[in-house]
Formats: structure tokens, sequence, C-alpha cells
């Protein structure tokens, strides 16, 4: 019989942008400039997305959907949060805490195939994300370590940008990351807020099952009316928004109403002034993930001067349009914004 090491042996490896050899990512991308189609497209998305990072007014937001840093999209995400190139995230909780924050403590994706025996890969204690691999009594340590970040917090609610500001704080007081690539380190670092509006949608959510179970009484707890404020408030602190879209679900349509909710505070807050979308839903089944950039604007949330919409899988287009504008260098010009430090007040222990 098959053993759990005959399945993971191949790991996954996130795609490095930053390669001097993928400079000619920018000839390619200008190129499709004169084509059609979704080459067309993915030109002028890489094109709003330089734009986003050369407007100083601009604070930019990241919104992530799907199982993508499983897939081998992390590094690229990490690498907009180290060069100043994303201002704050809004993402699902299994891409934060099941996928970034696991491997934070050294566990690994792995190399798999949608054609395994999805019955005997359950009894080898493995999870399958279509073609990749993860370990599932892994997945358990990083479900009983979240737990105990919420054991070491004071009992009362917090928004989820506070309790990953938390899990950006243990990793720091526990000798750091065991990869160099955390995206929940380096927005601890460089004080880049992240935001997940379903934060119980994830390891962190078996973790509060602990956490509450074990404390029933006096517990942590997510407020997720907090998460909506907080990011409305990064929105009424800037001038301009730009939102770049990986996918669409509750990350997109959280961080598009932010504009709705400062109007209903009768605060002056522009629609989103750039916004990329990169999506494979399809815009005919009404769903919210593929409605399109447009019809966002009848809401008043997005203005269309300055949007596009890509219909391409994310692993094929997301490494085009940010190493696209990697490797233009708008980025060096381009100060932090620290945007986390419009929460500065808070307290992460007890």
């Amino acid at each position: 019989m098959a053993s759990k090491k005959d399945f993971l042996k191949d790991v996954i490896k996130h795609i490095d942008i930053k390669q001097s050899s993928f400079s000619g990512i920018i000839p390619l991308v200008d190129a499709m400039e004169k084509m059609a189609f979704s080459a067309r497209d993915l030109n002028r998305a890489s094109r709003i997305y330089d734009m986003m990072i050369r407007d100083k007014d601009c604070n930019i937001i990241l919104t992530l959907a799907g199982s993508i840093f499983s897939a081998g999209l992390k590094k690229v995400v990490y690498d907009l949060v180290m060069n100043n190139m994303v201002d704050a995230i809004v993402s699902t909780g299994a891409l934060m805490v099941d996928q970034d924050f696991f491997e934070s403590l050294g566990f690994k994706h792995y190399i798999g195939t949608p054609f395994s025996d999805d019955n005997l890969l359950r009894e080898l204690h493995i999870d399958r994300i279509y073609d990749t691999f993860i370990d599932e009594d892994e997945l358990r340590i990083c479900d009983e370590t979240t737990a105990a970040i919420f054991d070491s917090l004071e009992p009362k609610p917090y928004s989820s940008r506070e309790l990953l500001r938390g899990f950006g704080k243990y990793l720091d007081e526990n000798g750091g990351p065991k990869v160099e690539d955390s995206i929940i380190y380096a927005a601890y670092k460089k004080n880049v807020p992240i935001f997940v509006p379903a934060f119980s949608d994830c390891s962190a959510g078996f973790g509060f099952v602990m956490h509450q179970t074990k404390n029933p009484d006096k517990h942590a707890s997510i407020d997720s009316a907090k998460d909506f404020l907080e990011l409305t408030k990064i929105k009424l602190n800037s001038k301009e928004t730009g939102i770049f879209m990986i996918g669409g679900g509750v990350p997109k349509n959280f961080t598009q109403d932010i504009v709705v909710a400062a109007d209903i505070l009768q605060e002056d807050a522009p629609m989103h002034k750039y916004a990329v979308q990169i999506t494979v839903a399809d815009v005919r089944d009404g769903a919210l993930s593929s409605s399109t950039l447009k019809e966002a604007s009848s809401w008043g949330k997005v203005e269309t001067t300055f949007e596009q919409m890509v219909y391409s899988e994310a692993t094929i287009a997301m490494p085009l349009v940010a190493g696209y504008a990697y490797h233009k260098g708008s980025w060096k010009e381009r100060k932090p914004r620290e945007l986390q430090k419009i929460f500065s007040t808070e307290k992460l222990t007890a």
C-alpha cells in the first residue's frame, strides 16, 4: 500500500517575479496592446495597475480569493507587500491562515494530481486542492496554533485585522516565520493591514472552536462589524483608492462596499478611482464574483475611467500583471503608506 511519503514529496514552488530574466514581461505585455480578446484586456489591466502605483494620492487595496497560495502565487503577494505595491489586503481566511500562516510554521504544499484515489488520500490524512496536496496532520497543528494565539489574547471581540496582526506578533516573538516569504509577517513588519471578513471559514475557525470551548465564559471573538468600520476608515483616510482583485467573493464585495459605507456616514469619499479584476467567473450567472466593474459603478462603488476585467485563471494572469508593474519600476518612487498606524492604539495581549 502507498504511504503518505509517496504523495508528499514534490514541493510547490512559488513563482518569483523579481528574477531579472522576467524583465521580458514588459515587451510581452506591451505587445498584447495590439492584440485582441483577453490579451488586450491583460495589457490594459497591467497599465492600470502601474497607474495606481504611480499615483501619489492613491492607496492600493489587494483583494484575494481562490486557493492561489497553495498554487504557487504566495511570493508574488509577498513581493507586492515588501515593495510598497499594495497598502492593504482583504482576503479569504484559507489563504492567510491555512496557506500563508501554515507555511510560516514550516509546512509545505505538494504537487499532486486530480486523478488520485481520494478515498486513499483520506485514509492517509492527505487533503487535495485540485492538483495540490496538503498534510492534514500538519493542518491540525496550524489549527492548534491559532487556538493558542487566541488563548493568549484578552477576552473581548476583535476585528480580523487585529487578530492577524496578533498572528504576525506571534511569529515575531517565536523566532520569526520558518520561511522568508510569509505575507502575514511581512505585513506585520511593513504596517500593511490584512482583513479577512469571513474569518471563521478557515483554520482559525477551528482554533476558535477549541478556544471558546476551553473558555466558554471569557474568550476572544470576532467582530465582523468592526472589520467593516475599520476598512471604511482606510477609505476615509485615502484621497484616492485603487483595487487589484484576484478572484471575487466576499473580499471583492467587502472592499467595494466601503465607498457606500463612507457615503452613508455622509463623508466625502470618492468611488474607487482604479479597479482591476482577474477572474474566471462567468458574468452570465449573475453571481457576485462575476459581476463586472462597470456594474459596480451603478452602485456608486467604482469609476469606469480606469477599470478592467481580465477573464483568466489567476496563476496565469497575476504573475504577468504584477511582474509587469514590478519591472516597470514605478514602485521605487513610492513611499510605504503604513495604514496599520491608523489603528495604532490597539492592545493585542492580555
